[in-house]
């Protein structure tokens, strides 16, 4: 597991660039999500994504 969830996929080469996906993740914000935007340089696209927390176990 890569410890992120994510929540939605946005096209990098859209006329708006990363807006709707860091519109998007701020609207997660709100609603008390911990959503940020990253590039997923393979795909070409704005991941909007959630970090999932490690479990103490597994950060021993």
């Amino acid at each position: 597991m890569n410890g992120r969830m994510v929540l939605e996929r946005f096209p990098a080469g859209g006329p708006r660039g990363s807006w709707p996906a860091e519109e998007f993740a701020h609207a997660r914000r709100l609603e008390g999500m911990p959503a940020e935007v990253v590039m997923d340089l393979s795909t070409d696209t704005f991941l909007v994504i959630v970090r999932e927390p490690v479990p103490a176990e597994a950060a021993a």
